[in-house]
């Protein structure tokens, strides 16, 4: 009997020792995605990261450690891209403005006026002029764009009531725009003085008048609670914004070619979810915006559309831009 008991027991131990080495390497053995949004939680493109994380637990269970960090508490608003090209972040959603600073035909999607609507606009990202941009994003950041959100079309927020028409009755009014060129440039266009402040202080601008005046889209306005400090808001609908779910290249080349599939498939969920809430909310708020109290008004947006896109022909801007790419955008049905 004492000598059967022995290997028993020496089995028990050396599998629990084996045991022990293997929980942590299985633990190690999983891919960290550590995502970084300067997004606020209560807005569609932060809650999308929820959606990423769950659908991609569910295609790979165990095999990602995705870390969702909201609210810039890991990167700074535009810092991301550089971290991303460092190794210290795998993931994010970036603006147009954010790889117009490297890729400077991107800028055409920063200018006022250039994409319709939200379907013209994922029509052009899912399409040929997508896939031939995307791939100098992918040779110029060492990034790879994974999906496209609607962020929502952006219209002007103002602090104080004012008869708003064409461009010419926003001179000296001090507009929030972030802090690249790019945003600048829109700002100005819009006949505004163009005022660079980190997204997490305007709540702050606008109700000490700092600042006089936001653009954003509407469910962005209600997520960072910009209506409590605001009276009056201008339908100029000067851009359809966009957001890219984007990888860094050396995350993508580290995983199988199952796993990207599966990372692009959770991108593309996360982006539809966010679209389709967007699109949804957006069409609410114009009226909830009225019942809480703010004055709603639509300008002359052929005067708007007028001077903004000859602000960009007459610019540097332009001269950047693939010769005939605003024909092929303007041609996308």
């Amino acid at each position: 009997m004492p000598t059967s008991r022995h290997p028993t027991r020496r089995t028990l131990l050396g599998a629990a020792a084996l045991s022990a080495v293997s929980l942590p390497s299985l633990a190690q053995s999983r891919t960290v995605l550590r995502i970084s949004t300067p997004a606020v939680p209560d807005a569609w493109h932060a809650k999308m990261w929820t959606v990423f994380k769950d659908t991609l637990e569910k295609s790979a269970p165990g095999e990602f450690d995705v870390q969702i960090n909201l609210n810039a508490s890991l990167f700074k608003q535009g810092a991301e891209s550089a971290a991303m090209a460092r190794g210290n972040l795998e993931m994010t959603s970036m603006s147009a403005a954010d790889i117009a600073k490297l890729v400077p035909e991107f800028s055409v999607f920063t200018a006022g006026y250039m994409l319709r609507d939200p379907a013209h606009q994922q029509r052009v990202f899912n399409g040929t002029i997508g896939n031939e941009l995307f791939k100098v994003v992918s040779d110029k950041m060492d990034v790879t764009v994974l999906s496209t959100c609607y962020l929502g079309t952006r219209q002007l927020n103002l602090r104080d009531v004012r008869a708003v028409r064409t461009p010419a009755d926003l001179k000296g009014v001090k507009l929030r725009m972030p802090g690249s060129r790019d945003w600048l440039f829109l700002g100005n266009a819009l006949g505004a003085t163009a005022t660079p402040l980190a997204f997490g202080e305007v709540y702050l601008g606008l109700k000490t008048g700092t600042i006089d005046a936001q653009d954003n889209p509407l469910p962005s306005v209600r997520a960072a609670k910009f209506h409590e400090v605001t009276r009056q808001i201008v339908l100029t609908g000067h851009l359809v914004d966009s957001l890219f779910i984007a990888v860094s290249n050396k995350s993508l080349k580290a995983m199988t070619e199952a796993q990207r599939q599966k990372l692009a498939l959770a991108a593309q969920a996360a982006a539809a979810f966010n679209n389709d809430n967007t699109l949804q909310e957006e069409s609410l708020l114009v009226e909830i915006f009225r019942k809480e109290g703010l004055q709603v008004s639509t300008p002359d947006v052929a005067a708007f559309r007028k001077a903004v896109q000859t602000a960009y022909q007459n610019s540097d801007y332009a001269r950047v831009w693939p010769k005939g790419l605003v024909e092929r955008i303007n041609a996308t049905p």
